[in-house]
């Protein structure tokens, strides 16, 4: 087998990144473009030790749950377009459980169900690449820009008022913009964009530009939330990291915050604009400490939660430091430690983590396990290192509750999945 081989390949299951597990001669091929059950024809495209890589040429045996997609499945959030959409929550929950199974050696105590969103217009935020006087993605793995239309991730309002940014670009001859952050709230009513450039830019044009039709003045939106009779009002900076689905947002706090008993002492670590800690606190109650380290979601954070009015302690710091103390046992940590005290706490007895992709750091996940809480609500969106951690965790005396997912990303193979741990020892 070597690169170029077309070969013959029965596709057997769905890998952890969006490509699909076949075999030849022994060998592992990822397959992109194919749907488990499948025969195809197969174009090898990289050998490496043990395993290849390859795309679909031709399709021998279709499986029923292939349906027609015109769009380029490298442009970001194409790569299951080809896959109907209840095969693909099928696939994630298959994708969550093995993860469990083959990295973490673990077993769920369940099927994971995956909870579905609409395909279209759920992005609420996005970074666009500028190139050539054109706004677009980038095509996986490369640097080469493909229209964000065809996605269908972006509500058309959205694309529109893209559009005119662009002619305004163009029309002032800022070929300095290189990246666009944008950021709408769920009912899409605010809109706004960061402009990355790669020197100075005169002020005047940046006003004429964020001053296009469609967009809001100033850097944050307004995201208001009614779960059951409890408001929630969250402020966001543009740059500020936010949950990007906007149909299952309502869904996914709810269900996170469901978790957290009536009054319960909580800690929310990676706490972002304090979408969970905010919600707990209104809703259930809880005395909340929220910690957070980026400037930028702080701010926010901290606004949200003075605007909240609930018993909310907002503290900056990096949570690797956090759990570096704690693990040193030093007598340290002391800013949350005063902040608990003076909101009058006890003894916590959730926290709720909501790491990058990168999963938690040893430093902050032994901090977490130091404390033994009783109940740990991990929020993830890499199934890949959720599973790493969730061994770490059970060794330090925990059980898997439950396992939950939502589908904020449909038509790529993230998935967003909640692990309740509960303390046995």
């Amino acid at each position: 087998m070597k690169t170029g081989d077309v070969i013959p390949l029965a596709i057997e299951k769905p890998a952890v990144g969006g490509a699909m597990i076949g075999r030849h001669d022994g060998r592992v091929v990822l397959v992109s473009g194919a749907i488990p059950g499948e025969r195809v024809q197969a174009r090898i495209g990289r050998v490496a030790k043990g395993m290849a890589l390859a795309d679909v040429v031709t399709i021998d045996e279709p499986s029923p749950d292939r349906r027609s997609s015109s769009e380029d499945p490298l442009c970001g959030g194409c790569l299951y377009r080809h896959i109907a959409y209840a095969r693909q929550l099928e696939i994630k929950s298959q994708v969550i459980a093995d993860a469990f199974t083959r990295i973490g050696h673990l077993e769920l105590p369940a099927p994971v169900v995956v909870a579905g969103s609409p395909e279209e217009g759920y992005r609420m935020r996005a970074r666009l690449h500028v190139r050539g006087g054109r706004a677009g993605f980038f095509r996986e793995g490369t640097h080469d820009l493909c229209d964000a239309r065809q996605t269908r991730q972006l509500l058309p309002a959205s694309l529109e008022t893209l559009d005119r940014l662009m002619a305004a670009v163009r029309s002032i001859g800022a070929h300095t913009v290189r990246e666009i952050e944008l950021s709408e709230n769920v009912d899409a009513s605010e809109r706004v964009v960061h402009l990355e450039t790669s020197e100075p830019v005169d002020p005047r044009l940046v006003a004429k530009l964020v001053a296009v039709d469609g967009l809001t003045p100033g850097p944050y939106v307004t995201d208001i939330l009614t779960i059951d009779q409890s408001l929630l009002k969250l402020r966001r900076h543009v740059l500020a990291f936010f949950q990007g689905n906007r149909y299952l947002l309502r869904d996914l706090v709810t269900h996170v915050t469901d978790r957290v008993p009536i009054g319960a002492p909580l800690l929310d670590l990676y706490a972002g604009v304090g979408l969970f800690s905010v919600a707990a606190a209104v809703r259930r109650g809880a005395m909340t400490v929220a910690v957070e380290g980026d400037k930028a979601a702080f701010d926010d954070l901290s606004a949200n939660a003075s605007a909240a009015g609930a018993k909310l302690t907002a503290i900056r710091s990096p949570i690797e430091n956090i759990g570096a103390n704690l693990t040193k046992s030093r007598p340290a940590w002391p800013t949350l430690r005063q902040a608990a005290l003076a909101a009058g706490a006890p003894p916590l007895e959730v926290v709720i983590v909501d790491p990058p992709r990168t999963g938690m750091s040893p430093e902050a996940l032994g901090g977490v396990v130091a404390m033994k809480p009783p109940r740990l609500i991990y929020v993830s969106c890499d199934v890949a290192t959720l599973a790493r951690d969730a061994r770490k965790i059970v060794d330090a005396g925990y059980a898997i509750e439950r396992a939950d997912a939502f589908d904020m990303f449909p038509n790529t193979p993230h998935v967003e999945t909640v692990v309740v741990f509960s303390r046995t020892a």
